[in-house]
C-alpha cells in the first residue's frame, strides 16, 4: 500500500528527513513513533501529497505522491490531531458537506454517528461539542468515503481514558474491515496496543523498525522475577526458559512460600530511550 525508498526532505539547507526507506502492507497498522519535531508530521504530509519537493520515492496506493492526481484522495482518509470541522455547523451538516466532496457513495451518516455515540447530538453545533466529541466526529469524517488507507495523527491526544479506549476500539474495527492505517504518535501505549509494526523516528531518521512484540521480547521480556519472605522480602530472577532448573524457585513453590512472580517487560518507551538515547517529549 505504501512504498518509500531513499526519501529525503528539507525545509531549509539543513537536512530534515534523511534517506528514509520502508513499506506498509495492505491491512496493516503501521506506527511512526517519536518526540515532537522528529519528522512524523512532515512525513505524513509528504505521503498526503502536500510536500512535493522531496528526493527519492514515496508511492501511496500505486501513485508517486509528488505526481498525484485528484482521484488520489478518493482512497485516503485523514484524521488530524486537531478538529477540522466548521464550528457553526452541526455534526450532521459537517458530515453531509464533506461527503459531497467525494465521488464515492458515502457510508451512512447516521450509522457512523451511532458507532461513536453521537446520534443524540447530531444536530448540535460543533462549537458546543467537548474535545472528546470533536475527536470522535473528526474520526468518522475520515471514514465517510470508505477509504482503503487511513492517516491518523495522535488520535487519542488529550482524551480521557473512556474516550481513548473508544477511539482505539474504532481503529481496530476499521483494521478488521481491511483498512491500512498509518498512525503517527508519541504515545507508546497506543502503539503497543494497536500497531503491527512500528518505526522509531528521531531527527528525520528511522532508528529501528519491528513489531512491538519483537522489540519487547528482545529486551528482557523473557526474564522472570519472583519474591519471597526470608529475613524481609527477597527478590531473584531467572530466564523464562530456565524456570524448571531454578532450584530456589522450585523449592519456594513446593514450600508455598512464593509471594509473587511475573515477567519483566520493558515498555516501548524504555526501548525507545535505549535505542535512540532520546525521550518522547
Amino acid at each position: 500500500m505504501i512504498m518509500v525508498d531513499h526519501l529525503s526532505f528539507s525545509y531549509t539547507e539543513k537536512p530534515f528527513i534523511q534517506d528514509m526507506s520502508f513499506s506498509v502492507s495492505e491491512g496493516e497498522i503501521f506506527g511512526f513513533l517519536g518526540p515532537s519535531g522528529a519528522g512524523k508530521s512532515t512525513l505524513q504530509k509528504i505521503l498526503l501529497g502536500m510536500l512535493p519537493n522531496y528526493q527519492g520515492s514515496a508511492v501511496v496506493n500505486g501513485t508517486e505522491c509528488k505526481k498525484h492526481h485528484p482521484d488520489f484522495y478518493e482512497s485516503i482518509g485523514v484524521d488530524f490531531e486537531f478538529s477540522t470541522m466548521y464550528e457553526k455547523l452541526s455534526a450532521r451538516e459537517n458530515l453531509c458537506f464533506f461527503s459531497s466532496l467525494y465521488h464515492k457513495q458515502a457510508r451512512p451518516i447516521d450509522e457512523l454517528l451511532s458507532v461513536v455515540g453521537l446520534e443524540n447530538d447530531a444536530d448540535k453545533r460543533v462549537s458546543d461539542y467537548s474535545k472528546g466529541m470533536k475527536s470522535r466526529l473528526n474520526f468518522i469524517k475520515a471514514l465517510l468515503h470508505d477509504p482503503a488507507l487511513l492517516f491518523l495523527d495522535e488520535p487519542t491526544s488529550g482524551l480521557d481514558p473512556t474516550n481513548s479506549r473508544l477511539m482505539k476500539d474504532m481503529i481496530l474495527a476499521e483494521k478488521n474491515r481491511g483498512k491500512t492505517i498509518l498512525l503517527t504518535t508519541h504515545n507508546m501505549q497506543d502503539a503497543t496496543e494497536l500497531c503491527d509494526r512500528v518505526a522509531f523516528i528521531v531527527g528525520g531518521q528511522i532508528f529501528t523498525l519491528d513489531s512491538p512484540h519483537n522489540l519487547i521480547m528482545s529486551r528482557g521480556a523473557a526474564n522472570v522475577i519472583y519474591t519471597w519472605k526470608e529475613n524481609g522480602e527477597q527478590t531473584a530472577s531467572c530466564p523464562l526458559e530456565q524456570m524448571s532448573e531454578d532450584r530456589q524457585l522450585q523449592k519456594l513453590i513446593a514450600e508455598k512460600r512464593l509471594q509473587s512472580i511475573h515477567s519483566s517487560e520493558p515498555t516501548l518507551n524504555d526501548i525507545f530511550m535505549e535505542i535512540t538515547g532520546r525521550t518522547l517529549v
